[in-house]
């Protein structure tokens, strides 16, 4: 898996663009697709988004493609501070990565990452979605925080231990093969030709 800073903030960004579409499918057409539904005559959730103006944040209604942005751009924030290596340190005070099964520590490292990235990405989600129209209450964000683990917890904890990270670690392995591969061949090229 990553050996240095710059594979780590690859797989970081791979694993980010993925978890990102899928959360915001998820929170639009699962947790809420039945709220934007009714919006729209057709009943389809797109068009309810549409005839709304877009999704609320930040007190106004942004387009989905902004939505995607913003949250990639935090998710890929707080995955290379603080989820990457905080999971790593966590994984490793249970397991010893030098006698546990590489899967096992695998699964540790992505359970430890579910459990302090998805309350954070829901806090800032909570505050993001926040309904500004109606002022601001310490409790109504908390409360709203509350609800956001609760549904998005079970989502990424399977998403991410059972489709995302088993993709993530099929592609990333399959960039840094070849690079390694091009590396290794580059010097028996060379001693061939001297």
């Amino acid at each position: 898996m990553p050996k240095n800073q710059f594979q780590r903030m690859v797989f970081a960004f791979i694993t980010v663009v993925i978890t990102v579409h899928a959360y915001v499918f998820y929170s639009l057409y699962v947790v809420n697709g039945s709220f934007f539904a009714s919006l729209s005559p057709t009943g389809k959730v797109l068009d309810g988004i549409n005839a709304l103006g877009g999704v609320g944040a930040f007190g106004t209604y942004l387009p989905i493609w902004a939505i995607v942005l913003i949250e990639f751009g935090f998710a890929y924030l707080l995955e290379c501070v603080m989820g990457s290596p905080c999971s790593f340190k966590l994984a490793c005070k249970v397991f010893d990565p030098k006698t546990t099964h590489p899967v096992m520590f695998e699964c540790a490292i992505i359970c430890a990452t579910v459990a302090l990235m998805c309350p954070a990405m829901s806090l800032i989600a909570a505050i993001i979605y926040y309904p500004y129209y109606s002022g601001f209450n310490f409790l109504t964000l908390m409360a709203n925080w509350l609800k956001l683990v609760c549904y998005n917890f079970p989502f990424a904890f399977f998403t991410q231990l059972f489709f995302i990270q088993p993709f993530v670690r099929t592609v990333f392995k399959l960039i840094f093969c070849r690079k390694k591969k091009k590396v290794e061949a580059a010097p028996e090229e060379n001693g061939e030709a001297a």
